[in-house]
């Protein structure tokens, strides 16, 4: 009997055709007689405040008379981005909702761009990036600015895609003369100067060179093995490798020994304005070391970040004078400004002899006796509460300035917390990061790739071309790869920036001095190993705060960024 009852599915079997006939089934029963299924669905649809869809063409869906069979459903878990528009296709044919109808929430225009994230993600495919127009805009991701040059970035990258309409066939397979005369213009600092546009870019031996040139930065330790950036949250892609110096405290003692070497070195280059900078990559923080010229600044800087009270405590017992960039107040007293939030907590950070002012009132009223202060000790554990509480954040970024960041080098080299002493990192040195060669440096090599693929746009598809560029991706590569893209690409391309967070904060902008004349730092720093055209962008004022480029477009030469 069951099988005669029409619309019953035995086991559950179509359920599509079952989930239809629930859908269409009117909820008066007496007057289901007088109303067709398409008058039952729109009423239904009313009650549900869904907006109402043209009832399909009779023979194409599974209403009207019965006449042939009904028209196949669209996969729900079906991806968003196969689903036509409405100037795709043949414009005399049936409207999109014939075809597949959108959600309530949903136009036209509006399904393109829920193909994006409003972020960049790291699991993002090159397909998915490979559209970078169409990509959704937050209120933080306006373009920040159009101009022929790019705001420097202190931030380390970890990834760099960037998309053309051109393709990226210059890039792949080097010669080996190619290669070799890139690594000696890298090693003799050759300033390469291409045109504005490359006719033919692949068989540009010039554009393949300087491309070579710019992919090469330098790294201490070394260990083929294991891969040494980033360190802070690198446990679980370092668990199971070999390690053994573990537990080898006589082999943990030599790589120290080493490494203090190397550290020293870097530092003298650095002094001597032969290296513009380089970074300390720790397990728990970051340090970038910047020569005097760099950033407005007139001295040689050292930023820290993340931080934490016991770390600051330590540095400021080593006697290693230091601000707090992004909270009011100098040195080691912090303070905050009435009406200003520290974006940790609104209650005031004050110091003791402050805190004693602030009572001297009731005094002068002879109340004092009758009011009860808080102790020193209450003091004390308040302020400390807020110390703690702004630990591992952007606000807990140190800046050291001049002669103190030679201290600051001693107090690391001597400091036992800079090397772990447990799970997979434990009794490893930090990481050297620099551009340019150093005693007991490795030279290394960016990893890239292009790939080709096909885009989905109104008409149809067309090509879209990539290149991928992986490792740790320094200020100084990041701007000589624009350049050099610049020239192959004509002025046109578009680049998703992936940034290693913890280092985004060394944008900051710390109060200057004063003003100094580019001239004289050209001058001082022409053998720092940059090109010149790279040294000028390192020596602007940085402007991102604690932000970083996440987007950058090229359009007719100019640039569109967003952060």
């Amino acid at each position: 009997m069951a099988l005669l009852v029409p619309g019953y599915s035995p086991g559950f079997r179509k359920p599509p055709e079952t989930l239809r006939l629930r859908r269409k089934r009117p909820r008066n029963h007496g007057a289901a007689t007088s109303q067709s299924p398409e008058a039952a669905a729109r009423r239904a649809a009313l009650a549900a405040g869904l907006p109402l869809r043209p009832f399909p063409a009779a023979g194409r869906g599974g209403g009207g008379g019965g006449a042939g069979p009904p028209a196949a459903r669209r996969n729900p878990f079906a991806r968003l981005d196969n689903r036509p528009s409405l100037a795709a296709g043949n414009p005399d044919g049936p409207p999109l909702s014939q075809q597949e109808a959108p959600g309530p929430f949903l136009d036209s225009d509006q399904e393109n761009y829920l193909l994006w994230e409003e972020k960049f993600s790291e699991r993002t495919t090159v397909v998915e990036l490979s559209k970078p127009l169409h990509i959704s805009l937050s209120e933080s991701d306006i373009p920040s600015s159009e101009s022929t040059e790019l705001p420097v970035d202190w931030s380390i990258k970890t990834r760099l895609l960037f998309t053309s309409s051109q393709p990226f066939t210059w890039a792949d397979h080097l010669k080996a003369q190619e290669e070799a005369q890139g690594l000696v213009q890298h090693c003799r600092t050759t300033e390469v100067t291409l045109p504005r546009s490359i006719q033919d870019p692949k068989l540009s031996t010039e554009l393949r060179c300087a491309f070579q040139q710019s992919l090469i930065y330098w790294l201490h330790p070394a260990l083929s093995w294991l891969s040494l950036f980033p360190r802070i949250g690198a446990d679980r892609k370092m668990a199971g490798k070999t390690s053994p110096w573990s537990n080898d405290e006589t082999l943990q003692q030599i790589l120290m020994s080493d490494w203090s070497v190397s550290f020293t070195s870097l530092y003298n280059l650095l002094k001597t304005k032969l290296c513009p900078y380089f970074y300390v990559c720790t397990y728990q923080f970051t340090v970038l070391f910047r020569a005097a010229g760099l950033a407005g600044n007139d001295v040689i800087t050292a930023i820290i970040s993340p931080t934490t009270r016991g770390l600051r405590e330590a540095m400021k017992n080593e006697g290693i004078e230091f601000s707090l960039p992004l909270i009011k107040g100098n040195g080691h007293k912090k303070k905050k400004a009435s009406g200003t939030s520290l974006g940790y907590g609104e209650e005031q950070v004050i110091s003791d002899e402050d805190e004693e002012e602030s009572f001297s009132w009731l005094e002068e009223m002879g109340v004092q006796d009758k009011i009860k202060k808080p102790n020193i000790l209450s003091i004390k554990l308040c302020r400390e509460k807020h110390e703690v509480q702004m630990d591992h954040r952007p606000e807990s970024v140190v800046l050291v300035k001049g002669t103190n960041t030679f201290t600051l080098l001693n107090f690391l080299i001597n400091c036992k917390s800079l090397v772990a002493t447990s799970g997979p990192q434990a009794g490893l040195p930090p990481t050297l990061l620099s551009p340019i060669a150093f005693r007991g440096a490795t030279m290394q090599m960016l990893k890239a790739r292009s790939v080709n693929v096909k885009t989905q746009v109104h008409s149809g598809f067309k090509d879209q071309f990539s290149l991928e560029i992986t490792g740790p991706v320094m200020p100084h590569s990041l701007h000589s790869l624009t350049m050099l893209l610049q020239s192959s690409q004509s002025g046109c391309f578009s680049s998703g920036l992936y940034t290693h967070e913890p280092t985004a904060v060394f944008n900051i902008h710390p109060p200057l001095d004063k003003v100094l004349d580019k001239k004289i730092v050209h001058k001082e720093l022409a053998n720092c190993g940059l090109h010149p055209k790279t040294l000028d962008h390192l020596t602007q004022i940085p402007l991102l705060g604690k932000s970083s480029l996440r987007h950058v477009e090229m359009s007719d030469y100019i640039y569109n960024w967003r952060s």
